[in-house]
């Protein structure tokens, strides 16, 4: 649909940034000459919009770091000292209601929860999603399992990244503080294996390749975000692709992501010129390669009906436990929208013959 017309009120996803991932990372090193000073009051003058309050629960919360190793709020820092602070974005703090909502857990012990989240759910409240979110369920799984907890008592999750509304795959969520430390670290340190199964339109000139363009807010539409190649808006983003089948019209994709922009992998395809099927924010939600007969047309339109949302699933996540220091991963099979789709094409092309590239 036209620009003009385009529905952008609703509530695609609860995003005030343009992160999946909830921290970001701010560095620093001293001065030669710098006298000693409490390294909340030195944050303080460097950190916009930091607060001495929100620095000291950093510091407590083993968030900020001078030459690789946690500090107490009462540290000085001297000359030729390096400083990392991870900065929490995570939403403002809304009430989470317990809500009685089936969650499909893969994995959960003391320190994590992993969470296949289908299409369709919002992960956390925020403007115009205050019910029904991933978070809402989880307060309510973890009140059932200690029936003393109340609303004012119940643990905060330690949500470190997200995925938006209509995309369907694997979620972790920390359920103590050093496992929530330990994984934001991961993270933003892009050591996290996340590999991502797409569904886009046409015939991609590459078996394989590198998508390098920052992604910012689009200048006029703000609920949609846009590839800046130029690096002149937005913040840096990389996305690693490989074909896995080509069906002419369409293709099978694979995604790893080396940074975590909200949209990423969306706004990376649109800007190659292959929108993600039944994307309906950034073009897909449209014949974008095929013929005009009205045969065409009614199949692609049953296939939006299968899948009335981006064909994007988040397929594999692997890290460090927290607590063993054990890498491990996690596999979430394709759903059946997208599993149907998918079928649907191959017989397609197998029936009507035509010849992808490669």
């Amino acid at each position: 649909m036209p620009e003009e017309t385009m529905d952008l009120t609703g509530p695609e996803q609860e995003t005030p940034d343009n992160n999946e991932e909830l921290y970001e990372r701010f560095s620093f090193r001293t001065d030669k000459g710098q006298e000693p000073l409490r390294i909340d009051k030195y944050l303080m003058n460097r950190i916009e919009g930091a607060t001495r309050n929100k620095l000291q629960q950093a510091i407590n919360n083993g968030m900020v770091l001078v030459n690789g190793k946690e500090v107490r709020p009462n540290y000085k820092v001297k000359g030729l000292e390096d400083i990392l602070v991870y900065s929490d974005m995570s939403p403002d703090e809304t009430e989470i209601v317990p809500e009685d909502i089936p969650l499909n857990i893969v994995f959960e012990d003391e320190d994590l929860m992993v969470i296949n989240k289908p299409a369709g759910m919002v992960v956390h409240p925020g403007s115009g999603n205050y019910t029904g979110t991933l978070l809402n369920g989880v307060a309510w799984y973890l009140q059932k399992q200690q029936p003393g907890l109340s609303e004012q008592t119940l643990p905060r999750f330690g949500l470190v990244h997200r995925i938006d509304k209509n995309t369907s795959g694997l979620l972790v969520l920390a359920k103590r503080d050093h496992a929530m430390r330990q994984l934001a670290r991961q993270f933003f340190d892009h050591t996290v294996k996340r590999q991502y199964i797409a569904l886009v339109w046409g015939d991609l000139k590459e078996d394989s390749g590198t998508i390098r363009a920052h992604v910012g807010r689009h200048l006029r539409f703000r609920k949609l975000f846009e590839a800046y190649p130029e690096g002149d808006h937005g913040k840096d983003a990389i996305t690693h692709y490989q074909v896995l089948e080509r069906f002419g019209y369409v293709t099978l994709v694979q995604c790893v992501l080396e940074t975590g922009r909200t949209h990423q992998i969306r706004v990376h395809m649109k800007y190659l010129g292959h929108p993600l099927f039944s994307d309906d924010f950034y073009g897909g939600d449209k014949i974008v390669k095929g013929t005009v007969f009205a045969k065409y047309k009614q199949f692609v339109d049953n296939c939006f009906a299968i899948c009335p949302r981006q064909a994007l699933h988040a397929r594999t996540l692997g890290f460090v436990h927290p607590g063993t220091g054990k890498e491990i991963f996690f596999e979430s099979p394709l759903p059946d929208d997208m599993t149907q789709v998918i079928d649907k094409w191959r017989k397609y092309v197998s029936t009507t013959g035509y010849k992808a590239n490669g």
